[in-house]
């Protein structure tokens, strides 16, 4: 039998009409289901789609707080690349970075590249993985609405997060409305395969 973490602080960050809660409904059902005790917070920017949101998932034996101090996240996941450094103050040495490579440009900015953020986020965490989620999700399903359910796949295939398969997909199964279901589950199998 696997041994209970004692505690485990994840960050989220992204924009309005990502699905950021979604994913944290999914991960506290999935928590829940394994035993943990669970808090949960959303913090919202702009309250509208496209502005920047953050939601913090919390679980381990005994949770006191649904915040996740500074420096005090150990996976820090972002549906939205320049998002991602909205996570940074959240980080340490042993924070993990999970990024959806993907920008939602704003107004009357240019869009930064996607090798000077990286270059950033690197001054602060070695332990970086960016995937081009929307980019998959749009080629494999012709909308990139389950980027979220992607990076979530592949960071519980990859034991970045550490609650099992099984508990994700009985959340989803229960947090999901049946009629978006199905694409959520190949979305997330798919994720399982990406190299």
């Amino acid at each position: 039998m696997k041994k209970k973490i004692n505690e485990f602080n994840i960050v989220i960050t992204g924009v309005g009409g990502q699905g950021l809660l979604t994913l944290l409904q999914i991960l506290d059902e999935a928590a829940l289901i394994e035993g943990y005790d669970v808090k949960s917070a959303e913090v919202h920017g702009l309250a509208q789609r496209g502005g920047s949101v953050e939601v913090y998932c919390r679980f381990g034996q005994k949770i006191y707080s649904p915040l996740v101090r500074q420096g005090g996240a150990d996976l820090i996941i972002s549906l939205e690349m320049q998002e991602a450094l909205r996570g940074i103050h959240f980080s340490s040495k042993k924070t993990f970075f999970l990024i959806n490579n993907f920008f939602v440009p704003i107004p009357g900015q240019e869009t930064p590249k996607i090798t000077d953020l990286s270059k950033i986020l690197e001054k602060i965490s070695k332990k970086i993985v960016s995937i081009p989620a929307s980019n998959i999700c749009q080629k494999e399903f012709g909308t990139d609405v389950t980027a979220g359910i992607f990076i979530l796949g592949y960071g519980i295939s990859r034991k970045l997060i550490p609650l099992k398969s099984n508990s994700i997909l009985k959340a989803m199964k229960k947090v999901i409305p049946e009629k978006y279901l199905d694409l959520n589950l190949k979305t997330f199998e798919l994720a399982k395969k990406f190299e």
